[in-house]
């Protein structure tokens, strides 16, 4: 169900994935895209890290968390992202849930995750609340006017 290692055709399968969510501007899509491409040309070094969820061969849904420079034990949740026709089956919780048991046994104790403030985010919001996750902050028309930028936090 799960797979660790991106591949060249991850980048394809992010694309579509985040795509299918309706949520996300075209220049944020690219930038999902680079991170598998990151990951591909440098390897771990590049501090990314996947973890892929698959359904009968199909790729479906990922994360990408890395350590958090200069830190001492806290990790970014870049993304997280269900296919639209996966969503609402749990797959989002068992991926953020071995997401986090990865950044546990890497010696990961907080998990900060950033997202949009915006009305369509409120299902997206909900979500990390019910993970566990609470506002650390809301940063003002950060992304945009009117577009401001909640910031989750967890302690493993």
């Amino acid at each position: 169900m799960f797979r660790y290692e991106p591949a060249a055709g991850d980048r394809d399968n992010v694309r579509r994935i985040v795509e299918s969510s309706g949520f996300f501007y075209p220049a944020e899509i690219e930038v999902a895209v680079e991170l598998v491409d990151e990951r591909l040309a440098k390897g771990l070094s590049s501090g990314y890290y996947f973890v892929f969820a698959e359904c009968d061969g199909r790729t479906v849904g990922y994360t990408c968390y890395g350590p958090i420079a200069a830190t001492v034990a806290s990790y970014d949740l870049y993304w997280i992202a269900v296919e639209q026709s996966c969503r609402g089956k749990g797959m989002g919780r068992r991926l953020l849930t071995e997401t986090e048991r990865l950044i546990g046994a890497a010696g990961g104790r907080r998990v900060y995750i950033e997202t949009s403030n915006r009305p369509q985010y409120l299902p997206t919001r909900a979500f990390y609340e019910r993970c566990g996750y609470t506002i650390e902050a809301v940063l003002k028309d950060f992304y945009a006017p009117g577009d401001d930028k909640a910031i989750f936090v967890k302690a493993l």
